[in-house]
């Protein structure tokens, strides 16, 4: 008697490859392995990310690189430092490029959050930096702070020079309106940080995945731009953990840190599509014409908002100036 072929059981993908199918999958690190580990499509630096990957080793080279270029610009040290502060940010974006097949995002000095004008020359010249390296802007999105400045520097960028924008440090619905009407590329709403502050400011310490904090904000943020045809697209930003990932499953982007998608690569769990257009075109938020007074006032009314991104602001801020330390002595 024949026996029949046992039948093999199909592997299910995991939760981060059918994540990828419904998902544009952002790297949130400066680390180039993990990109060359998990693939992502696009990748995301901050002047903290950049700065925890400057002290390893396997970096000194760029270091070496952009202190050269910031040593020819001539001027005084402050000069000196500042070129060489750019330039390594753009070496370690053109790295990037060379393991992710779409963007990176570089970020514009913090300390600029509050000037327009400052931001929008930075900008340029960053991108003017990538061209000398042989990168088209195209690929390149100009990261700046969710001010009423930087939102503004975003709009002139687009809108006169072709320059995409991600508007980061963001954490309330106007400041997601705000950057919509003004036309930019993309916004990074900070899922985890927005639940960080429920969670040390409220009775309440533990959130199912669609209860966050952080995940309502971004879904309402998500539903709102579908519902009314915007071109911004979502990318949740700064995860605490894979629920919070899976909840918003369908968004537009996803910037996930190395240690959470390799979470996601062992879970075998089937994924639900959580967020997507059709669900959007029928809910139920009314459209919302903003003006620099209501933002104002909105951000002012939310005090998470207000508190994060001011927190934000300041942490980077410190951390470019950790950067330029460094720096400073690489150059004595």
């Amino acid at each position: 008697m024949s026996q029949q072929p046992k039948c093999k059981k199909q592997k299910m993908a995991s939760a981060l490859e059918q994540l990828k199918n419904v998902t544009t999958v952002v790297a949130d690190t400066g680390d180039f392995e993990a990109m060359k580990v998990y693939k992502p499509t696009d990748a995301t630096t901050n002047p903290s990310l950049i700065l925890a990957a400057a002290n390893l080793p396997q970096y000194k080279p760029l270091i070496e690189k952009a202190i050269n270029y910031g040593k020819k610009i001539g001027g005084n040290m402050d000069e000196e430092v500042e070129a060489t502060m750019d330039m390594l940010c753009v070496l370690f974006g053109c790295e990037i490029l060379k393991v992710v097949p779409g963007r990176v995002s570089t970020e514009v000095d913090a300390r600029l959050s509050f000037d327009k004008e400052g931001s929008v020359a930075k900008a340029k010249k960053i991108i003017q930096l990538y061209e000398d390296e042989g990168i088209k802007k195209e690929r390149i999105l100009i990261k700046l702070a969710s001010t009423w400045e930087g939102i503004e520097a975003a709009k002139e960028l687009e809108s006169k020079h072709g320059i995409h924008c991600n508007l980061t440090l963001l954490f309330s619905f106007a400041q997601a309106v705000a950057c919509a009407e003004a036309g930019v590329t993309l916004i990074s709403p900070f899922v985890g940080r927005i639940l960080d502050w429920y969670v040390a400011n409220t009775d309440k310490k533990t959130y199912k995945g669609e209860e966050d904090p952080g995940v309502v904000s971004v879904t309402k943020i998500y539903k709102y731009y579908k519902k009314f045809g915007y071109k911004t697209v979502v990318m949740g930003a700064s995860f605490r953990n894979i629920e919070e990932i899976k909840a918003l499953a369908g968004c537009d982007l996803l910037t996930i840190s190395p240690k959470l998608l390799g979470e996601l690569e062992k879970c075998g769990d089937q994924l639900e599509t959580k967020l997507s257009k059709e669900d959007a075109a029928n809910c139920t938020l009314q459209k919302l014409d903003m003006t620099e007074q209501k933002f104002r006032w909105m951000l002012n009314e939310d005090k998470m908002a207000t508190e994060k991104l001011s927190d934000g602001i300041r942490n980077f801020a410190a951390d470019c100036i950790k950067l330029e330390n460094i720096i400073k002595g690489l150059m004595k």
